[in-house]
C-alpha cells in the first residue's frame, strides 16, 4: 500500500531530526522527554470491509513507526492481532492480559514500550469493576468486561521509576465510566506509590462527561489529579479534535482518547494523527493521539 503524507506527516523529517537532537541533549544532561502514542486499532474480528484488519495493518505498523513512540498504549487488540504488534515492532516489549480470560481471550489494553530504554520493576492488571481483582468481572451497566493494564518502568535515559497505564472503558455504561475513572485513579494511587504515572487510553468519553471530571478533578482524598496533554497544550478548545471518526475521515468534533500525565511531566507537544493512504483509506476508525512530556525536574 502507498502512503502519503497526513496533515501531520510534512513534519516527519523534523521530527527525526528532532530526535537526535532530543538524544544528544539528553546525553548532555538537558531534560528527557518521552514520546506518548494511545492508539485504539479496532478489533480484527470486526467485518468491516475494505477497512478490514488485512488491508489496513500495514499502515498501522508504519503509522506507529512514523512517530517512534517510547511508550505505546494499544486498545482493542485481539489475539492475532498482539502477535503481529510483537512481530512488527520488535524494538518494544509488551505488557497486559487479555480481559476476558486473562490470556488470550477478548480484547488487551496492551502497553508496548522500548526495549533499549525501560526495564520492568512491576506489572498488573485490574478489572474495572466491583471486583478488580477477578478475571472477567464486570460490573454495573458494563456491557462487557474492561481492563486495566500498567507497568512500573525503571528509565535508563531519565532515571527514576515511573508508572505507565493503559485502558479502554466501556462504550454503553454510563456508571461503569465514572466507577472506572473512581477505580482508576485510587488503584494507579496505590500502585504508583508517589511515583510519577502516565494513562492513555479510549475512555469514550468527552470533556463534558463527569468521568473525565473524576480524572482530571478528582473529590477523593489521595485520588490522581491527572492532567491532560493535549488540553494543557491547547486550553481553547476547537471543534476539529474529533478522535473516533469512524474510517470516514472526518475532524468536527470532541476527542475520546487521550494521553493523561501526573504533574511530573510538562508536555511539549500533542497531536491528533489523521494520516491516510494515498487512496483515503485510514488505519483505523480511531485517530492515534500522541504526547511528548519532558520529565519535570526535580
Amino acid at each position: 500500500m502507498k502512503f502519503i503524507p497526513s496533515v501531520i506527516r510534512p513534519v516527519i523529517l523534523g521530527l527525526c531530526s528532532g530526535l537526535v537532537l532530543s538524544a544528544a541533549a539528553q546525553s548532555s544532561g538537558a531534560p528527557a522527554t518521552v514520546r506518548v502514542m494511545s492508539f485504539n486499532i479496532r478489533m480484527s474480528a470486526a467485518a468491516d470491509g475494505v477497512n478490514g484488519w488485512t488491508h489496513r495493518r500495514e499502515m498501522l505498523f508504519q503509522t506507529v513507526r512514523a512517530f517512534q513512540p517510547d511508550l505505546v498504549g494499544f486498545q482493542e487488540v485481539l489475539a492475532n492481532q498482539y502477535d503481529e504488534l510483537s512481530a512488527q515492532l520488535p524494538d518494544y516489549a509488551f505488557s497486559g492480559r487479555a480481559r476476558v480470560d486473562g490470556q488470550r481471550k477478548g480484547e488487551w489494553a496492551l502497553l508496548g514500550f522500548r526495549r533499549d530504554r525501560f526495564r520492568v520493576v512491576g506489572q498488573g492488571d485490574f478489572w474495572l469493576s466491583e471486583q478488580p481483582a477477578v478475571i472477567g468481572s464486570k460490573s454495573w451497566d458494563a456491557m462487557y468486561p474492561r481492563i486495566c493494564s500498567w507497568v512500573r518502568l525503571g528509565d535508563a535515559v531519565a532515571g527514576g521509576e515511573f508508572v505507565f497505564a493503559n485502558t479502554h472503558f466501556d462504550h454503553v455504561g454510563v456508571v461503569a465510566r465514572q466507577q472506572a475513572s473512581q477505580l482508576i485513579s485510587r488503584e494507579l494511587s496505590r500502585i504508583a506509590a508517589g511515583r510519577p504515572a502516565i494513562l492513555t487510553g479510549d475512555l469514550n468519553v468527552t470533556e463534558d462527561d463527569p468521568a473525565y471530571a473524576v480524572l482530571v478533578r478528582p473529590e477523593t482524598p489521595g485520588a490522581i489529579r491527572w492532567r491532560d496533554a493535549y488540553r494543557s497544550l491547547y486550553p481553547v478548545r476547537a471543534s476539529g479534535e474529533l478522535t473516533f471518526h469512524a474510517f470516514a475521515g472526518h475532524t468536527e468534533g470532541w476527542r475520546i482518547d487521550y494521553v493523561l500525565h501526573t504533574a511530573d511531566f510538562v508536555p511539549l507537544a500533542a497531536t491528533i494523527d489523521r494520516t491516510r493512504s494515498a487512496a483515503g483509506y485510514y488505519p483505523s476508525d480511531h485517530y492515534a493521539v500522541t504526547a511528548v512530556l519532558q520529565v519535570a525536574q526535580p
